[in-house]
């Protein structure tokens, strides 16, 4: 069952968003949208599905649309045109009630820039979204408790974010967003800024801990590699296009032009 999907979406960033969108609606390059009107075309035309409780992983190169198109699925960045549903409901026509419903309970994230508060201690930045949402102070800390546990942090509950490094950091995000309970969660460029062990540590947690969660999470990378080992599908991006998507066989095996080509020789020549 399709727990997201997105219909042919697009999002233009500039002044003249009317012409910009008309001119790509046509066929007209990213370049020459932008030669003409001045804007940039974020998104063009994307429709895709994401079957609830995977991992799918979106990947691209800088300026792919891969982080404009995921903060569409929370409304931080609303579509010029198009149709997103989340369990069947075109969140597009939520008002703010609703979005804030949505936010709180059905959807939560997971930034590359780790997004803590920094005066507030480990406990209580993995508590707040919990707590924003009128839970019990008690209920907010127990439950804190218990994924700051999960993500190896036991122990470092009254710590502050400045005493911590990147790695810890960044598990204090995810503990935030397992806390919050959601059905979704977004990470986007999630462990990009992290050393590679690290990295590749709190991959294996990630799925370590989706093995009981079976949460469906959406997953933002640039590396191919990442997207190979967490992905149970992987869509590619370019210049706000859907180039393929696929499983890890399916774009190593069969990749669906010459940019999607490079990405695994360019892989390969790793190995």
């Amino acid at each position: 069952m399709s727990k997201i999907v997105v219909r042919h979406v697009y999002k233009v960033f500039g002044r003249r968003p009317e012409a910009a969108l008309a001119l790509a609606r046509e066929g007209r390059s990213k370049e020459r949208v932008l030669a003409d009107t001045g804007c940039v075309v974020g998104v063009n035309d994307l429709s895709l599905s994401i079957d609830a409780g995977e991992v799918f992983v979106i990947m691209g190169l800088s300026g792919s649309g891969k982080s404009t198109l995921v903060r569409h699925f929370n409304r931080l960045i609303e579509p010029t045109s198009g149709q997103i549903l989340i369990d069947g409901e075109d969140i597009l026509g939520y008002d703010r009630q609703a979005l804030q419903q949505l936010r709180r309970k059905k959807i939560s994230m997971v930034f590359q820039s780790f997004a803590l508060l920094p005066h507030k201690s480990v406990l209580d930045n993995v508590a707040y979204g919990l707590k924003v949402r009128g839970e019990a102070r008690a209920h907010c800390l127990e439950c804190a408790g218990h994924w700051i546990e999960r993500v190896g942090l036991a122990g470092y509950e009254q710590h502050f974010p400045h005493q911590l490094s990147g790695g810890m950091r960044q598990r204090v995000g995810l503990a935030r967003a397992l806390a919050a309970d959601t059905e979704i969660i977004l990470m986007d460029e999630a462990f990009s800024a992290l050393d590679p062990l690290i990295r590749a540590d709190m991959q294996e947690q990630l799925l370590a801990l989706q093995q009981s969660l079976h949460k469906t999470i959406v997953f933002i990378t640039h590396d191919l590699d990442e997207a190979l080992r967490i992905g149970n599908r992987i869509a590619i991006l370019r210049d706000g296009r859907l180039i393929q998507v696929g499983t890890s066989q399916q774009i190593l095996q069969q990749p669906a032009d010459a940019y999607v080509e490079r990405f695994v020789k360019r892989r390969e020549a790793y190995l």
